[in-house]
């Protein structure tokens, strides 16, 4: 299972005081030397946290994959062409959100995506979409002729009963089988922290996972480095 580091919120401490303190660099490169898979970064329309210069200065110093988590927009579309990250995943975005509220809709916006998406053929960047544990959204990604869809496990993560917690990954299984049945890559992320790891490992169907936040919130405590070898240890021994 491939595990990629989500950086963002080391850009959140930062722009919290303007600074330049911590180093969102420092944190790609520690997530580099320990071994992970790629490193998730997500700009945004608004750049509350990650900045354009911290993705150009990133893809110049580190020598594994950029997954870029970004809106369809023609603004951040451009971006990414000229930067060509390995991957990039399609997020949808509220500014008045804290954070990345449920899966792209692309049953409902699939003529809007595949236009826009289209932008990328024959570039070689893998393209993913993040979206909700629904048939029909898996379905419509299908047709819409990405690579990649990356299960949104929010639902999952904010459940505090087990029938609720049962119920959601039951809903995130059948969408990773329904993924690899269409002979697409399944990924998974989004809320995803040290106690609810387990499970969502178990379901062999998913390859990939994003973690950030929790990771982040770690390393406060504990420092990135040992933050970052603790969640790998539990993606790979599971």
């Amino acid at each position: 299972m491939l595990f990629n580091v989500n950086i963002d919120h080391v850009a959140t401490l930062r722009e919290a005081r303007g600074g330049i303190e911590p180093s969102v660099l420092d944190a790609a490169l520690i997530v580099e030397k320990c071994g992970c898979d790629a490193i998730t970064v997500h700009l945004r329309e608004d750049r509350r946290h990650i900045q354009d210069d911290d993705l150009f200065t990133i893809m110049k110093s580190v020598n594994i994959p950029i997954n870029l988590e970004m809106a369809l927009s023609e603004e951040i579309i451009d971006i990414a062409l000229k930067l060509k990250p390995k991957q990039i995943t399609i997020v949808p975005e509220r500014r008045e959100e804290l954070t990345t509220e449920g899966g792209f809709d692309i049953v409902r916006y699939f003529d809007k995506a595949t236009s826009m998406l289209s932008v990328f053929a024959e570039t070689g960047i893998l393209l993913s979409l993040f979206i909700d544990p629904d048939e029909d959204q898996i379905s419509a990604s299908k047709a819409a002729g990405v690579d990649i869809i990356e299960i949104h496990t929010g639902e999952y993560s904010n459940s505090s009963t087990s029938d609720a917690i049962s119920f959601e990954l039951n809903r995130i299984s059948k969408a990773a089988i329904k993924g690899k049945e269409l002979d697409l890559q399944v990924a998974a992320g989004h809320g995803l922290n040290y106690s609810n790891i387990a499970p969502i490992v178990k379901i062999l169907e998913i390859e990939e996972l994003n973690i950030g936040h929790s990771i982040i919130s770690r390393s406060v405590f504990v420092g990135l480095e040992r933050a970052i070898l603790e969640m790998k240890k539990l993606v790979e021994v599971l």
